[in-house]
């Protein structure tokens, strides 16, 4: 039995604006999220985004091809319900960040971390007055009280739409601090996805590439720099 899918019913895709921001009509209709919640965006930068969504579709309905569209519904019947939870698991990322585990050996290894990790603790101290401590080999080692609180602040300072996309910068790059650094524009995005990647890069060339794993990470990858634009856009 062939998957169901909704077909393309209208003609026209519009913007429209409204006291909480920019909406898609189709044919004059307002389009809703999944949970009936009016679709509705901060900047008309991403409403124009999502809208170019919509116009592409053909024939059927496809999710997988509508990223914006997903990452907005998430925001309004999602993130939108328990922002706090949400915010604070994302914080706590801060506690544990991959930058701050480092290896002890082979000097090449420990050579690449510095070169693209001390840098960005660098920035997150000038930037924002955080210090984190770093440390060799895998056990937790808490970080700064007064660093972890301060962030977990700015995580929850966050609005529905930026928490949205922060979450999957952080948790697809397995670092707090990565993900701020692309959500604050530090850095260009592919080059904070390569900083995530060290380790694993290290590891495929020395006992070489893996194509189930080169798969799974190029799903991220693309994921990721979808979240940076998406995140950028709310403030355009």
């Amino acid at each position: 039995m062939s998957e169901w899918a909704a077909k393309r019913f209208w003609k026209t895709v519009e913007i429209s604006e409204n006291d909480q921001g920019f909406g898609i009509t189709l044919d004059g209709r307002s389009v809703k999220t999944p949970l009936k919640t009016a679709l509705t965006v901060p900047s008309k930068s991403l409403a124009e985004r999502v809208a170019r969504e919509w116009e592409a579709v053909e024939e059927k309905i496809d999710p997988r091809e509508m990223p914006f569209t997903r990452s907005v519904n998430a925001a309004l019947d999602k993130v939108s319900t328990q922002h706090s939870e949400v915010a604070n698991l994302i914080a706590d990322y801060a506690d544990s960040d991959l930058l701050c585990y480092r290896a002890d050996t082979p000097a090449e290894l420990v050579q690449r971390q510095d070169d693209a990790w001390e840098p960005l603790l660098d920035w997150i101290k000038s930037k924002h007055g955080v210090e984190f401590t770093v440390n060799t080999g895998i056990m937790h080692r808490a970080q700064p009280a007064k660093t972890v609180a301060y962030l977990r602040d700015w995580t929850h300072s966050l609005n529905n739409f930026q928490l949205t996309g922060f979450h999957d910068l952080v948790s697809l790059s397995g670092s707090f601090i990565l993900g701020m650094s692309a959500a604050e524009r530090a850095f260009e995005p592919a080059k904070i996805w390569a900083f995530s990647r060290v380790d694993e890069n290290w590891q495929s060339e020395q006992w070489g590439n893996d194509d189930e794993a080169d798969s799974v990470a190029a799903l991220k990858q693309r994921s990721f720099l979808h979240a940076c634009e998406f995140f950028q856009l709310i403030e355009q």
